[in-house]
């Protein structure tokens, strides 16, 4: 049987001399492993379509049985080529798509997430504000893993009393008050606090241009990361290169 998928590739991995194994986040079904056989060919139909961060429509034959389906033919809608050639732009977005690999289990649609990577790689591939755009992800998978921080009053108690901190192991602010539970709770401005709570449910849609001060871009990285290695404990290939990638200033 024929099944035809909108899709963006997000994983891509030799498969013995000549084929790959890919990884594609589908609009219709979610995360999808297919066999791409013969793309590693110079002259293969199936080289460009199975290339990482790659926008298409993927014409794909599905077997009886639980199988990996076979690429049979692929349209590229979108390849992203300034993306490829910029290093930063490249490293924010195999960190996305290795994130959203990582977040994701197999066959699960959601529309909302395919528009929200299409959007970001569209937006990285503009030239737009990557590590911003890469803050709003994680904040927004933060939510995918049913970890989101609780960013209206304080996580401990419910007052609203300032001036917060962010507390991982209370998850979320944390007031003056309930500080004491918390020696290791996040010292932050209220700005950060903030763009977290606007981040949440940020339309990217509407982004425009988004100014945010180096100290204050430290610490939502700080908290963001904090969450996501406490309560997840994800080891990502691509997060290494992206922090050399960020502590340089490409």
């Amino acid at each position: 049987m024929l099944v035809k998928w909108e899709g963006i590739v997000i994983r891509s991995v030799d498969y013995g001399e000549s084929s790959k194994v890919v990884t594609l986040f589908t609009r219709e079904h979610g995360k999808v492993g297919i066999m791409a056989r013969g793309a590693k060919k110079p002259k293969s139909r199936l080289g460009a379509v199975s290339q990482l961060f790659t926008h298409g429509y993927y014409l794909c034959k599905a077997g009886p049985g639980s199988g990996m389906p076979d690429l049979s033919q692929g349209e590229i809608v979108e390849s992203f080529r300034d993306l490829r050639q910029n290093l930063a732009a490249t490293a924010y977005a195999a960190y996305i798509a290795e994130l959203l690999d990582r977040l994701t289990d197999e066959r699960e649609a959601n529309p909302f997430l395919f528009h929200m990577v299409l959007l970001l790689f569209r937006y990285l591939d503009e030239g737009r504000d990557a590590e911003i755009l890469c803050r709003i992800f994680e904040t927004k998978m933060l939510r995918v893993a049913g970890i989101a921080p609780h960013l209206s009053g304080c996580a401990s108690c419910g007052a609203e009393r300032e001036p917060y901190a962010i507390s991982v192991s209370q998850g979320g602010l944390i007031c003056p008050v309930c500080l004491p539970q918390d020696p290791y709770a996040i010292a932050v401005t209220p700005s950060v606090w903030k763009l977290l709570r606007l981040f949440q449910v940020f339309d990217l849609e509407r982004l425009g241009e988004i100014e945010v001060k180096p100290a204050t871009r430290s610490q939502l990285k700080h908290v963001l990361r904090s969450f996501l290695d406490q309560h997840l404990d994800l080891r990502l290939k691509s997060r290494a290169f992206l922090d050399q990638i960020e502590n340089i200033g490409l």
